[in-house]
């Protein structure tokens, strides 16, 4: 088929892989760091504005200037730009970019001869754009929520309850205490379709994948909710665009990418999305039942569901799936490596010690149990730290180091059921991924096949994948999103784990057990 870009807007960089269909393989990835390019420019630390009182903010001129250098960096890398048929990206999710009415104008009339931020410094209501990281909403989240008819309307509207993080109550705040900048706003973009519209030359909606991190869209009809938006703003709805289709191209990149980076002219552009959902892609999520476990300082579980199913008590999070058809459980565990890295350190373990006594303790840990909630824990909810051993002696190191990884497997799938999907696949990404006695007890926990799925940035290639996906549809040649992902999220088969059946009793009687344990002590 050809060359395609995915491009991420994270937090800290701005990240472009470059896939070959035809051979199957990605062919660059680089990456602009923001500290190391623009810390004195634009004041971030860590990619952020710190604004105090909660308020994390970054620098959208930032992000125009990392995607040039990120074009120049793909061209030094050997990569020939006018081979790319088609671009989508991510973004970190709920960042809002605020514009004005010269937006438009500015962005189709971009020249070649000058620097892209320098074009575009003018067109923005609101220098900075708050991002997923601000606390400072509080109260706005209590007063949407109270605006649909409290926080279970919103949930079932949305998907989600309000979030601070989220775009909405960051709308909600700017309209109430910078009035005059808000009326001077015209247009309100997400990380995402702010990046996509730089590309494109023109404002480009929000895609449903993005826009179901805002508390402002309709999660099954995936369009805006009047009652949302009038909640949350007035004349809310005359500033965003249609919520757009994700797989649906918007148009050939701007002629300042021609001729300024050598881009074809035929270049197309597709919506950008979320990094959540560009990643659900990415690992190959694209049927429903199929779910992948991050295993980070936090382990991160994504899974794909047929249904817009909510967490009616707010443990995770529901988006819609950039593939147009299915949604997104997004449920995190604060205790990941956090936690098995205290466990390692209380008895002077390195990995290798770790993994070994994994090996030598037996399924089950005699009924032995941990809750290893050595930091306060966001599911389940647990607000002070504390470590809960049951029939589990401190003093016996290999027993210690089972019960906090059967704790972490039995955990996700207790926390897993509101999905109301059977878990039929696991892939597991970072660090722990790598052994396969970790592999092992979730296999058996979950009951199905587990497999490391090694990849260097998941919403970066799944942003690839959706632009090919995207061109192939617009020309008529459209591919199952099995087919689209599988070349690129398949592993060895060596490498997958098979859950031990002999296992499967200990492991649905330990899970009564932990579940009755962690009710007693959570909260």
């Amino acid at each position: 088929m050809g060359n395609f870009l995915g491009i991420d807007s994270s937090t800290q960089s701005m990240t472009g892989l470059v896939i070959d269909t035809d051979t199957a393989t990605i062919i660059a990835e680089v990456s602009v760091n923001f500290d190391d390019h623009y810390a004195q420019r634009y004041g971030v630390s860590n990619g952020v504005i710190d604004l105090g009182d909660g308020q994390m903010h970054s620098a959208p001129l930032m992000w125009a200037e990392a995607l040039e250098q990120l074009c120049r960096q793909l061209s030094a890398s050997g990569i020939n730009l006018g081979t790319v048929d088609a671009i989508a990206g991510s973004g970190q999710q709920h960042g809002t970019v605020y514009l004005n009415d010269q937006a438009a104008t500015t962005l189709s009339g971009l020249s070649a001869q000058a620097d892209l931020a320098g074009q575009i410094e003018r067109i923005f209501s609101r220098a900075t754009a708050p991002i997923w990281m601000d606390r400072s909403t509080g109260e706005q989240c209590r007063q949407i929520e109270a605006g649909v008819g409290g926080r279970q309307a919103l949930l079932q509207l949305t998907g989600n309850t309000a979030f601070e993080r989220f775009s909405g109550p960051q709308i909600r705040r700017f309209w109430q205490t910078e009035p005059d900048a808000w009326e001077r706003t015209a247009n309100i973009s997400l990380v995402s379709s702010f990046v996509s519209s730089l590309l494109a030359g023109r404002l480009v909606g929000v895609d449903a994948g993005d826009g179901s991190g805002t508390n402002l869209m309709d999660i099954r009809s995936r369009q805006w909710s009047p009652a949302a938006l009038e909640a949350t703003a007035p004349d809310l709805a005359r500033r965003l665009l249609p919520v757009a289709d994700a797989a649906a191209v918007v148009g050939v990149v701007h002629p300042f990418w021609v001729e300024r980076h050598g881009f074809s002219p035929d270049c197309q552009v597709l919506p950008f999305s979320g990094d959540n959902p560009s990643s659900l892609i990415g690992l190959g999520l694209v049927q429903p039942g199929q779910v992948a476990l991050s295993l980070g300082t936090s382990d991160t579980l994504f899974a794909c569901m047929d249904q817009a199913r909510v967490s009616t008590t707010g443990e995770g999070a529901l988006f819609a799936s950039p593939d147009g058809t299915h949604y997104m459980a997004l449920i995190c565990f604060l205790n990941g490596s956090l936690a098995r890295e205290a466990v390692r350190d209380r008895y002077g373990l390195d990995w290798a010690g770790f993994a070994g006594a994994l090996a030598r303790s037996p399924a089950g840990n005699g009924g032995g149990l941990m809750l290893p909630w050595f930091a306060p824990e966001i599911v389940p909810h647990v607000s002070a730290a504390r470590v809960i051993r049951h029939g589990l002696d401190e003093g016996v190191v290999d027993a210690n180091v089972r019960a906090v990884i059967e704790a972490q497997a039995l955990s996700s799938r207790i926390h897993s059921e509101w999905m109301g999907v059977a878990i039929n696949s696991l892939n597991v990404t970072g660090g722990a991924s790598t052994n396969r006695d970790i592999l092992q007890i979730f296999a058996d926990v979950h009951g199905c096949p587990v497999q490391p799925f090694e990849t260097t940035n998941a919403a970066a290639l799944g942003a690839a994948l959706r632009a090919a996906h995207g061109h192939a549809r617009a020309r008529g040649a459209a591919q199952e999103w099995s087919a689209v992902v599988a070349p690129f999220t398949s592993p060895p088969a060596a490498m997958r784990v098979e859950p031990n059946t002999a296992h499967r009793g200990t492991y649905d009687a330990l899970l009564a057990s932990y579940r009755a344990l962690e009710a007693q002590h959570a909260g």
